[in-house]
């Protein structure tokens, strides 16, 4: 007996809520089969989200501690021949969300799991993906060799803080955007927009703050501060051979100072030095301008030849002059005073030209991360002041006595103008990085002893500003840049942005009681502590959802498409 019965056909009809499935049928959301989802501890708000993008439920697994702090992790679901995601993001304690992640991911690739996907929209150690020290680590690229060496096979992330992080794994990486995101909430949610001006807040972020304007078609600025610290930039005048030439009499002879500035060391002071013969052979004598330090000391000296060390060691040759010596911020009347015949001859050329892009270059005063006027008195140790390596004002006193460690080793570490413990010393002496970091612009912008100057490029007068960011840690630099563009600049609202919302410490209660600042706009990307969010008061905090971006991720890296429309812009 053969069996005629044939089934009905179901009309093919798209899901209005997956367009990109096409003629088929769906019944619900759509398959992940053999695929399975596991959320670690740091963030249970986000996989819930996921997953119900998703239509699945997290795989079941106990995370745990032992007594003496060791972590716990059993997998209860069968993951054998399966893809296998897991989302762990940072935390208040993030070396316990890396060493959960790790064994995670070590058991799943025990259990015989198909392939292992770390979902990371916060990848820990981010900052520390260069060495800043002689002596310094890359932790970034460690983080990404044990995540290689626990198995896993494929990494998701959201804004690394710098994409080139890439290339310390050795397995594929989405480094996806929350930019689309935050587009979107510009143009539905503020009003005139499209008047704005988006402003990187260090010059660090400049390519980040310039895609942005370019998705929306705006204009872009930049708020930079003088890192300079005390000291950082002494004239080879100031430095401390001649520190202990002019501070000590004992060691000023005739013969030292002749020795370090002889003949074969071809050099150009700053302040000038003519040499004059006498009429006797192979002597001397040095007339100095009145700027030069050498000048209080210039006769009397009665001490032999050779009777210091430093007179054969010592040659001007090493002497080196800074590129770019420090300037005041207003100079425009010094210049008169001192050149008048050139400035005469020049004058009328100088009045025919006039650059108006130099109009939108702002520049002001921050004493403790806050915009000060130009009567507000100055601190003792400015970063736009000469000082010298022992952070007073140069010249202070002619018979201060040199400390004892400076007087063992003409090459003594205590006789460096810079600070060894700053990241920005170079391991081999050479000039400061140019990238530094904004953890010791933090530092500065919170010292009460030092001033910085505050440059603001680009025109911000009677528009909203949106400073942009990768993540907010500290407040200092975000409150900076918002009172220069406000109080300097004269903009009429600030929007705060950024993907990684980690507040430390105190961040999240100093910005949300910041008057210049209006929104704080972040994404969920990294957890936000129940006490910490209770700081905030009323609607100035903004959190997007990227629930759905992960989920789109994790569903398209499953099904092997493309993940290109996920960097789109869409209106």
């Amino acid at each position: 007996m053969s069996n005629n019965f044939v089934r009905p056909q179901q009309p093919h009809q798209l899901s209005p809520q997956f367009p990109h499935y096409e003629n088929i049928t769906l019944f619900g959301p759509p398959t992940m089969r053999g695929a399975i989802v596991f959320s670690g501890s740091s963030h249970p708000k986000l996989v819930e989200g996921m997953c119900d993008r998703l239509g699945m439920k997290p795989g079941s697994a106990t995370l745990g501690k032992f007594k003496n702090g060791e972590t716990s992790v059993t997998i209860h679901t069968s993951i054998r021949n399966k893809d296998v995601f897991i989302v762990q993001s940072g935390s208040e304690k993030i070396n316990d969300s890396v060493m959960e992640l790790l064994i995670m991911i070590s058991a799943c690739k025990g259990g015989s799991a198909k392939s292992v996907t770390a979902v990371m929209p916060y990848f820990p150690y981010s900052r520390q993906s260069k060495k800043k020290q002689h002596r310094g680590a890359i932790t970034a690229r460690m983080v990404a060799n044990l995540l290689h060496i626990a198995g896993v096979t494929h990494v998701m992330t959201i804004d690394l803080h710098a994409s080139q992080m890439q290339g310390f794994f050795k397995c594929p990486v989405d480094n996806l955007v929350a930019e689309p995101l935050l587009a979107r909430w510009i143009r539905v949610n503020v009003p005139n927009w499209r008047e704005a001006v988006v402003v990187s807040k260090n010059p660090g972020g400049t390519k980040r703050v310039t895609s942005l304007a370019d998705a929306l078609k705006l204009s872009f600025g930049i708020v930079t501060t003088d890192r300079r610290r005390a000291g950082t930039a002494v004239h080879w005048n100031e430095s401390a051979m001649f520190e202990q030439l002019r501070l000590d009499g004992a060691y000023e002879t005739h013969d030292l100072v002749q020795t370090a500035l002889s003949a074969d060391a071809d050099i150009t002071p700053i302040t000038s030095i003519t040499i004059e013969p006498k009429a006797e052979a192979g002597k001397s004598s040095l007339r100095r301008t009145p700027t030069n330090p050498l000048q209080r000391r210039a006769n009397g000296w009665s001490e032999p030849a050779g009777s210091h060390p430093l007179s054969k060691s010592m040659r001007a040759g090493s002497v080196i002059e800074p590129e770019v010596p420090l300037e005041p911020i207003r100079t425009e009347a010094s210049n008169c005073k001192e050149e008048p015949e050139q400035l005469s001859a020049d004058e009328s050329g100088a009045e025919e030209y006039t650059d108006e892009r130099a109009r939108n270059v702002i520049h002001g005063r921050l004493v403790q991360g806050h915009i000060v006027d130009e009567t507000h008195p100055s601190p003792a140790m400015s970063a736009t002041s000469h000082s010298t390596w022992r952070n007073r004002p140069p010249s202070e006193g002619e018979n201060d006595d040199v400390p004892s460690h400076m007087m063992s080793s003409f090459m003594s570490t205590a006789s460096s103008t810079r600070n060894k413990d700053s990241e920005h010393s170079h391991a081999l002496g050479g000039t400061y990085d140019a990238a530094a970091s904004s953890e010791d612009e933090e530092e500065d912008l919170k010292n009460p002893e030092l001033e910085t100057m505050v440059t603001l490029v680009g025109n911000v007068k009677d528009r909203p500003v949106f400073i942009v960011d990768d993540m907010m840690d500290k407040s200092a630099s975000w409150i900076a840049a918002a009172e220069t563009v406000v109080k300097r600049g004269g903009a009429t609202k600030v929007y705060c942005f950024a993907t990684h919302g980690i507040f430390g410490g105190d961040c999240l209660k100093e910005m949300s009681s910041c008057d210049v600042i209006d929104k704080i706009v972040i994404t969920n990307a990294f957890p936000i502590p129940e006490h910490k969010l209770a700081q905030v008061g009323g609607d100035k905090l903004v959190v997007i959802n990227v629930d759905n971006l992960l989920a789109e991720a994790v569903r398209r890296n499953h099904h092997g498409e493309s993940m290109s429309q996920l960097f789109m812009h869409y209106d």
